[in-house]
């Protein structure tokens, strides 16, 4: 099945800095694909790009088969996007919001609104001025689902929320829009939206350290702790070493793609006791690709899109793919 979401080869400049370097991204049908890194890491630009409001200085971003800069008009009836701090006509109301907004889309949009709306607990006669901030943010969410796109995309929806406003504004973006609908979502909080997202990508520099469903990364990633008493184990035999420590006889390490057997063979040595191997959550894997990263030697070439860490793209001491 063809990806809902793609980038080939995306790349933005500004001046002599690139932003986003050779992204190649696919996100699948029914996907809450979670865009993560840290503040400058690429994340809005790549989204502006895939919204058609920037265009890229090289390769292709795609939705749903079209072109996001070419076919941006077209594209703006399936895609619903709520910017990182979206800017309305604050003197409006709720509801004069949602008639101006009306205007551009079919009959049953305003009845749609006003049932996001009340489900958001928001009242429509509230001035937009006086809403806190989590208001405001459901009412851009409410503006964009009314529209019921195909796509929706959100740029750091959650920006200058407090925990609880949070974790009810993502819990209400998957209720009303997950059955059925492509959603992406940028975050530099990873922990949040680790419960709900169904894929994730993180983004270091512009570029891209590794994709995935969060299914096939939590069978990747691996941390170990162990005591031995005679020899150290071989970190390299067991998988791409993204951390190491050793404390005296204790030793621990965070793999990527670790070699099972190899670790089978490690704990039952007569010589090691305390074995144990735990799952990483998402933002213990974005921390250690992240260390891992910026421990290796200055790129002198472009990834060319390739996940840094990815299968295709092993990464050896001191060189950076």
């Amino acid at each position: 099945m063809n990806p809902v979401i793609a980038a080939h080869g995306l790349t933005k400049r500004f001046g002599g800095k690139t932003a986003v370097d050779r992204l190649d991204l696919e996100v699948p049908a029914g996907a809450v694909f979670a865009l993560l890194g840290d503040n400058g890491a690429g994340k809005s630009t790549t989204i502006r790009m895939l919204t058609g409001l920037l265009p890229p200085d090289a390769g292709k971003a795609e939705i749903l088969g079209h072109d996001c800069w070419a076919a941006a008009p077209a594209l703006r009836r399936r895609v619903g996007y709520v910017p990182e701090k979206p800017r309305f006509y604050d003197w409006m109301t709720a509801r004069e919001i949602g008639w101006f907004t009306s205007g551009f889309h079919g009959a049953g949009y305003m009845p749609r609104f006003l049932d996001l709306v009340e489900r958001f607990r928001l009242d429509p006669s509230s001035r937009l001025k006086n809403l806190s901030k989590g208001g405001y943010a459901k009412v851009g969410l409410a503006l964009a689902l009314a529209s019921e796109p195909e796509v929706l995309i959100l740029d750091e929806p959650t920006s200058g929320l407090d925990l609880f406003i949070r974790r009810e504004f993502l819990s209400s973006m998957v209720d009303l829009a997950g059955a059925g609908r492509t959603i992406l979502i940028s975050s530099h909080g990873v922990a949040e939206v680790e419960r709900v997202a169904s894929h994730a990508a993180f983004l270091a520099e512009g570029r891209l350290l590794l994709s995935a469903s969060l299914d096939e990364l939590r069978q990747r990633f691996v941390r170990v702790r162990l005591h031995y008493d005679a020899v150290p184990p071989d970190a390299a035999a067991l998988g791409k070493v993204l951390e190491k420590e050793v404390s005296g006889k204790q030793w621990q390490a965070v793999l990527l793609d670790p070699n099972r057997d190899a670790l089978a063979a490690l704990r039952d040595r007569a010589d090691v006791g305390d074995f144990d191997q735990t799952p990483l959550t998402l933002e213990e894997m974005y921390t250690a690709l992240l260390a891992r990263y910026h421990t290796i030697a200055p790129p002198t070439a472009s990834a060319n899109g390739r996940p840094i860490f990815g299968e295709t793209a092993p990464v050896e001491e001191g060189v950076r793919p």
